[in-house]
């Protein structure tokens, strides 16, 4: 079952998706747009597009588990998914997956515009990643 990631951001979200067998996620993009429904309306297209069968959103908690503002914008943005289709849609706990996406890019010396242009979809994919593993 192929599955969607989401890191979603006031700028730029990142897009990952799993293997046909649910295993392993892989980038996909990163969209840069700010308008709130233009960002939910790509995201259930690539979800078509991709075959997905579920979407999971990455939620940013505090490191004592409560929500913060970004949470409640992410958690927004599922509620908006669950208007514009039947698929399931799952908020899964992101925390410091940026932080893991930036770690990577500096142990590959990835740097300027190519970072700026690949750490939310590589944060897309640790939240998926994170989930496919909690799952199996």
């Amino acid at each position: 079952m192929k599955i969607l990631g989401v890191d979603f951001g006031d700028s730029r979200t990142g897009f990952a998706v799993s293997d046909s067998s649910g295993f392993i996620a892989a980038t996909l993009e990163t969209f840069s747009e700010k308008n709130f429904n233009k960002v939910a309306d790509r995201a259930v297209y690539l979800a078509r597009e991709q075959g997905a069968e579920e979407i999971v959103v990455g939620l940013p908690r505090n490191m004592d588990g409560s929500l913060g503002e970004r949470g409640q914008k992410c958690s927004a943005f599922a509620d908006k998914l669950k208007e514009l289709t039947d698929l399931p849609i799952v908020l899964w706990d992101e925390r410091l997956t940026t932080v893991s996406a930036h770690r990577l890019m500096n142990e590959t010396n990835t740097r300027g515009k190519k970072r700026k242009a690949a750490v939310d979809k590589i944060a897309a994919a640790y939240i998926l990643q994170s989930y496919l593993d909690s799952k199996n």
